[in-house]
């Protein structure tokens, strides 16, 4: 007589009598401390990316709704792999294009600063007119100036240690900085190629597990914090487009030299608080340094301040909180608090935090009627 034993683990589980219900709380509590520990050790090998993959899903939300009409002019069979190829690479070129012309530019003028440096230590550098113009310590500048910058001794003195020993160190670590962001820049849009590839498939897996989880109030949860992504993702940039745009015809019009670069290096730093009042603040600068008007430069500061405290304070806000539905002092609280926990990411990290938050608690409180309207 033949017999088959079964040797699978299941068939020797039911041979040894054992029960096929959930393992017992020890062998779950250790399955637990496993994953915590392999997840937390995940997080600090990648501690140095974790930025970079930060700023591809960010990017990859906010641009979601133009890729998946990208993706409808491709077969079913390209959409998979070469419609999110060339959707990153259109991505990051038009993202890294402000960036790289203003790389160009800047080292162009490398070399005049050094000429610039090395005449000023052998002539000196003469006080321009308009300094004693300038109300109240116009003449205590114009004297502090000709005694520390006029005289080409005190000129060597002060500005000697701006030397080519020291501008070559400088550079030194700006390229190995810059060789850091090259690889955090390359972590970014690889991510961001994978996430519109499996994008589909990723937030069905999310929805799964926060209905799971939570139920539908999960489901509304990401649903807001993907709106709050997109609205403050948005709202940033088509301010700061607005911003640099506006505030570069100011350019033009007071004859602010280089005035296209100045526009869309104000345009890159409006991004950041207060990024945009150091641009204009050193174009009014250059204007009076190279000639212009006292009364220019002080107009062009002013209409840059107007333009930026009309943009920061009630536009931003108002596109941000409206897409995201926070109220405006929810939403600017977002914004600063989100900047000074996580730097520039923060910009659209609290945001997303403020509007979960928001969410969370509308579910608690709000009764069905209310949730319904």
């Amino acid at each position: 007589m033949v017999s088959f034993e079964d040797t699978t683990p299941e068939g020797r589980r039911r041979a040894s009598g054992m029960s096929e219900g959930p393992p017992p709380w020890p062998r779950r509590l250790g399955r637990v401390a496993l994953a915590v520990t392999l997840f937390l050790l995940g997080l600090w090998i990648a501690r140095d990316f974790l930025v970079a993959l930060a700023w591809a899903v960010i990017i990859a939300i906010t641009t979601w709704p133009l890729y998946t009409r990208w993706g409808a002019y491709f077969s079913d069979r390209r959409r998979r792999t070469l419609a999110p190829l060339l959707f990153t690479l259109l991505t990051s070129m038009a993202l890294l294009a402000p960036l790289a012309l203003i790389a160009v530019e800047v080292g162009g003028e490398g070399r005049a600063i050094l000429e610039w440096l090395n005449r000023a230590k052998e002539s000196g550098l003469p006080a321009p007119a308009w300094l004693v113009q300038v109300p109240l310590v116009g003449a205590q500048a114009a004297e502090w100036w000709r005694a520390h910058l006029s005289d080409p001794a005190a000129a060597g003195d002060m500005l000697g240690s701006i030397d080519k020993n020291t501008l070559t160190a400088w550079t030194s670590s700006l390229g190995t900085q810059l060789a850091h962001r090259l690889l955090l820049i390359l972590v970014t849009f690889m991510a961001l190629f994978f996430l519109l590839r499996d994008g589909e498939w990723l937030s069905e897996r999310l929805l799964t597990a926060l209905t799971r989880g939570f139920g539908h109030p999960g489901e509304r949860l990401a649903e807001k914090m993907v709106q709050a992504v997109r609205g403050t993702v948005n709202g940033t940039v088509l301010v700061a487009l607005g911003e640099g745009a506006v505030i570069g015809l100011g350019y033009v019009v007071a004859g602010v030299p280089q005035a296209v670069l100045f526009g869309v290096l104000t345009a890159m730093v409006a991004m950041l608080p207060f990024g945009a009042w150091l641009a204009f603040s050193v174009a009014s600068l250059v204007l009076l340094v190279q000639g212009g008007s006292f009364l220019a430069a002080a107009g062009l500061f002013g209409f840059g301040a107007a333009v930026m405290l009309v943009g920061d304070n009630f536009v931003q806000p108002g596109l941000i909180g409206g897409a995201a539905r926070l109220p405006f002092l929810w939403a600017l609280i977002g914004i600063f608090g989100g900047l000074q926990t996580f730097g520039v990411i923060g910009l659209f990290l609290g945001p997303v935090v403020m509007a979960g938050i928001l969410t969370i608690c509308r579910d608690w409180i709000d009764t069905p009627s209310d949730r319904q309207s």
